[in-house]
């Protein structure tokens, strides 16, 4: 079966690391880069597949089997419309869109059009997290009560920097850029999101975006979290320090990035760390746990999401992370936001 074509709009970070598992991937190859910048000119000429300026270029001149959007957030929701609009299947980075009106506007379009459109939270294709996932169903930690989870960690300057500078301002900061992902997770693990309170600070950055938040939440199963985010502090507490499985990061494999608690027992994400009581009657903080540690087979997302893309332009599969999935995503994060200005609890919707 002939490799698909994907073409890749936009050669920032993310965008080289779809190119990367582009290139790698058994189930599709790259076709083409969109993007105006020098930059990636020059990655276009050391991949060798040809370059264009715009997504209206491309689709004219070089139509691709897909498309995947790295692009700022800004622009996600127009570009979408144009793949939508082209018959194109689209996988677009989170989130979704940079805001939830113009999210909503993008699903509705995608749904009417029957569109094949997928968002890259690449961290429901982990086999981190569907082991834990699997694990918590299984009913071993019993009812869960509550979550506690981090993504604490530093950006560099350089993060920020020359055409880095839309992080600088409203949807460039780490609530949409980074907690969306662990809004992800926490979902997959615990359930639907159903109101949140929240405080932000700038003051150590300085920036127009927050730097660090912290969050709680409440889930429509009754259970209770608290989540820690900053992208200005020195510690390894976040998935991307823990999971091993981006090796641009240095890794602290002791480290966990969520605590997952129930009745039963609790279990520590990524390690996989499970303390539980065998029996009901010994569930004591005078008794000793059972303990454990639940055997992974570690795997890049990202790779594993661009082998999904493809089974999903093939008709093969349907998306993992739909765009009403990435919707909602995107509303819990904006109710982040919202929580954090006004001071109050936020409900989120979920229809």
């Amino acid at each position: 079966m002939p490799k698909l074509r994907i073409a890749i709009a936009g050669a920032g970070l993310i965008g080289l690391r779809h190119i990367e598992e582009t290139q790698r991937s058994q189930s599709a190859r790259l076709s083409a880069i969109v993007d105006p910048s020098p930059k990636a000119t020059e990655v276009a000429g050391k991949e060798g597949v040809p370059i264009y300026k715009t997504l209206d270029a491309l689709i004219a001149k070089d139509r691709p089997d897909g498309i995947v959007l790295a692009t700022p957030n800004s622009m996600h929701v127009e570009q979408s419309l144009q793949c939508i609009a082209a018959g194109i299947p689209v996988l677009i980075e989170k989130p979704i869109a940079h805001t939830l009106a113009e999210g909503k506007r993008l699903v509705e379009s995608a749904e009417h059009a029957n569109a094949r459109l997928l968002v890259g939270h690449h961290r429901r294709h982990s086999p981190i997290l569907n082991k834990a996932v699997e694990t918590i169903r299984s009913g071993i930690l019993g009812p869960i009560v509550a979550v506690v989870g981090s993504a604490v960690f530093y950006k560099p300057a350089s993060y920020y920097d020359g055409p880095n500078e839309w992080r600088t301002v409203a949807g460039g900061g780490p609530i949409l850029l980074n907690m969306i992902h662990e809004v992800g997770n926490l979902r997959a693990m615990v359930g639907e999101i159903v109101a949140v309170q929240a405080f932000t600070s700038n003051a150590t950055r300085k920036l127009a975006v927050e730097d660090t938040a912290a969050i709680t939440l409440r889930f429509e199963n009754g259970a209770l979290g608290t989540f820690l985010l900053s992208d200005t502090v020195a510690s390894p507490k976040s998935w991307e320090q823990t999971s091993q499985e981006n090796t641009d990061y240095a890794t602290y494999p002791d480290e966990d990035a969520y605590v997952v608690m129930g009745t039963d027992g609790s279990l520590g994400v990524p390690t996989m760390r499970l303390k539980y009581y065998e029996k009901k009657e010994d569930r004591s903080w005078y008794k000793p746990f059972k303990e454990k540690t639940i055997p992974l087979e570690r795997a890049d997302p990202l790779a594993l999401q661009i082998e999904h893309f493809a089974a999903v332009i093939r008709g093969d599969a349907t998306p993992i992370v739909s765009g009403r999935d990435g919707l909602q995503n995107l509303r819990v994060t904006d109710a982040i936001v919202e929580a954090a200005k006004t001071g109050k609890v936020v409900n989120v919707d979920t229809d």
